[in-house]
């Protein structure tokens, strides 16, 4: 066993015996250690100790993960072995973090999934009449995708959080940050629909509620999601989270200024909202490139 694997084996065992860890963070830890140790013998040769990792080495082996996998993985595995040389450096084993010197790799940007707007329509369209809580559903999905309320907003809403004639609905935001929010013509019918069946127009209780009788919970309105697009089956798997992501994007699509959709949202950060702007691009391109009769190559 060479210099280098044997550090690797006592910081494993101070992970396992002094900091607890799980079996499969070990793991990961063991596995993503041995994979530069591997590359350092074939570098500096089978001897080669921590003290001989610099920061060249580093780039270099990170330059080769780079070829296969992803920045989220590498990100990873460098924090593995940033650990692993702070570890050394207490322990006097070496005299500086070369990982500390290495720069993380910055995360691909996700972009958010969101339904066209058939999709969303045809969503809307799907809870049916011979269905016992249609008008609760098609209420929630109606609301969801009117106002972009998170599903922790939509499930603490009570019926006087409500101004249907005013088209306005009070939302309790992350933070307790309260915010006023537009609420769709097709969305308060269905409101009030639902809200007659129940045989209340007004009042302080919960808006949306279970087959119980009790504050529908996340879980509900996510089951709720599910049932209604599996019955569409026009796209894959989406939670109510999507709904939101589609009222952001469509809104950015109909004109909407990027700062009024970040009060809609109720985001802290203008940088939140801006992912919006990247879908919204894409689209603009894809517009362009179906158009413009400059946009396709010739041939």
């Amino acid at each position: 066993m060479g210099r280098l694997a044997e550090q690797i084996s006592a910081f494993c065992a101070y992970l396992e015996t002094e900091r607890n860890v799980s079996p499969h963070t070990l793991a990961a830890y063991r596995r993503d250690l041995e994979q530069l140790a591997a590359f350092a013998a074939k570098e500096r040769g089978d001897d080669v100790s921590a003290g001989e990792v610099d920061h060249l080495l580093l780039r270099r082996y990170l330059a080769l993960l780079g070829k296969t996998a992803k920045k989220s993985s590498i990100g990873r595995k460098l924090a593995a072995v940033r650990t692993f040389f702070r570890f050394l450096l207490r322990r006097g084993e070496i005299d500086k973090n070369p990982a500390e010197l290495t720069a993380t790799p910055k995360r691909e940007q996700r972009l958010p999934f969101h339904l066209d707007i058939d999709q969303a329509t045809a969503l809307m369209e799907a809870p049916t009449a011979d269905e016992k809580y249609v008008l609760r559903d098609r209420a929630i999905l109606e609301l969801l995708y009117s106002s972009g309320l998170r599903v922790s907003e939509l499930t603490g809403l009570d019926i006087g959080d409500l101004d249907l004639s005013g088209g306005m609905v009070r939302v309790m935001g992350k933070g307790g940050k309260e915010r006023i929010v537009p609420v769709g013509s097709r969305a308060i019918q269905a409101i009030r629909e639902y809200l007659a069946q129940r045989g209340e127009l007004a009042g302080s209780g919960a808006l949306f509620l279970n087959t119980r009788g009790q504050r529908i919970n996340r879980r509900s309105v996510t089951r709720i999601v599910d049932t209604h697009v599996l019955r569409v089956a026009a796209f894959k798997h989406i939670s109510p989270h999507t709904l939101r992501h589609t009222f952001a994007t469509h809104m950015l699509e109909g004109g909407a200024d990027l700062r009024a959709i970040q009060e809609l949202l109720g985001h802290a950060s203008l940088s939140t909202t801006q992912k919006y702007t990247h879908v919204g691009i894409d689209r603009l391109m894809e517009v362009y490139d179906k158009a413009h009769p400059k946009a396709k190559s010739p041939g």
